[in-house]
């Protein structure tokens, strides 16, 4: 049956058709004036006491949807910053032991890589990210040197993400360079950076789309390591659990915790839990003492990153 449009005076009246309450109706007239019906429904859906008629529990307040979509707003902030210090440091750690191993333009040799099909794919995808960058470091290396590619420290400089962690992933593992940038992120496996990364690269374009982390399922698949440098959990999380985010947020942390000791990550965040203290966390996969968690409890070194 053919869905149609409804202005917001309808949508406010079908919520409280559906026994959802309103404490000021003025001021949801605003918030789905500039929040869509649409995007809200993401959070007041397991609300919901009977799914089919998507009729409310009792007590459900249009205002506690508010708060639950704050709490995630407010979290992807943090979250991307805190992907940005993973990001600067893969991109760093991957350009110094590479050029210092194999020279500047290391990138574009095959014999470094794995996959020629990613190699090839990487080569694409790095010839248009430099074409349509405007860095101007790009644009005075062509005019200085308009038939040579640039060096790695400025070609890596305009790539996403998701090129870098590809990137690293499809570096041959026998080379040590692999396995030392893994170690300088604290895990004594590059298998568990790459997945890792890639499941990072995952949460980084959800918050860049704007999507929602809350009660996310992580569809990426990602290892776990048997050990680490400092304590991360008190449990191996299964595969299961995996699909939650509290295990990557976890891992998160840690690598934060290595990168930038000290960083205001976790007081951040629980700040963030006192402001908005009905989110319920166990829909992300906090365990019920996750502030028991070695990675919450233990502080590496001080600073204010």
């Amino acid at each position: 049956m053919a869905k149609y449009p409804k202005n917001i005076q309808e949508q406010i009246y079908l919520l409280k058709s559906r026994e959802m309450s309103f404490r000021d109706i003025f001021k949801a007239n605003h918030f789905l004036s500039n929040i869509s019906y649409y995007r809200l429904k993401g959070y007041w859906y397991e609300m919901q006491a009977d799914f089919e008629n998507h009729i409310f529990h009792e007590n459900v307040y249009f205002e506690d949807v508010l708060d639950l979509y704050n709490f995630d707003r407010h979290l992807r902030l943090l979250v991307f910053n805190a992907i940005e210090r993973i990001e600067i440091a893969l991109r760093t750690k991957l350009i110094y032991h590479m050029s210092i191993s194999y020279g500047a333009k290391w990138y574009l040799d095959e014999i470094h890589f794995h996959s020629k099909y990613h190699f090839n794919d990487f080569l694409e995808k790095i010839e248009n990210d430099i074409k349509q960058s405007s860095e101007e470091f790009i644009v005075k290396h062509y005019v200085n040197h308009p038939d040579q590619k640039p060096e790695s420290w400025k070609a890596l400089e305009v790539v996403s993400l998701n090129t870098l962690s590809k990137l690293y992933s499809n570096i041959k593992p026998q080379l040590p360079e692999k396995s030392s940038i893994a170690n300088e992120f604290g895990l004594n496996s590059h298998k568990d950076l790459s997945s890792w990364l890639r499941t990072i690269t995952f949460i980084r374009n959800l918050i860049a789309h704007h999507s929602r982390l809350w009660n996310r399922v992580m569809v990426n698949k990602y290892s776990w390591p048997n050990n680490s440098r400092y304590p991360l959990l008190s449990y191996f999380p299964n595969e299961e659990r995996r699909k939650k985010f509290f295990p990557i947020f976890s891992a998160i942390i840690y690598l934060n915790e290595i990168i930038s000791p000290g960083n205001k990550l976790k007081d951040e965040f629980l700040a963030l839990v006192n402001q908005y203290p009905n989110t319920p966390l166990y829909k992300m996969g906090f365990p019920p003492k996750w502030k028991e968690e070695p990675i919450f409890k233990n502080t590496k070194s001080t600073g204010n990153n």
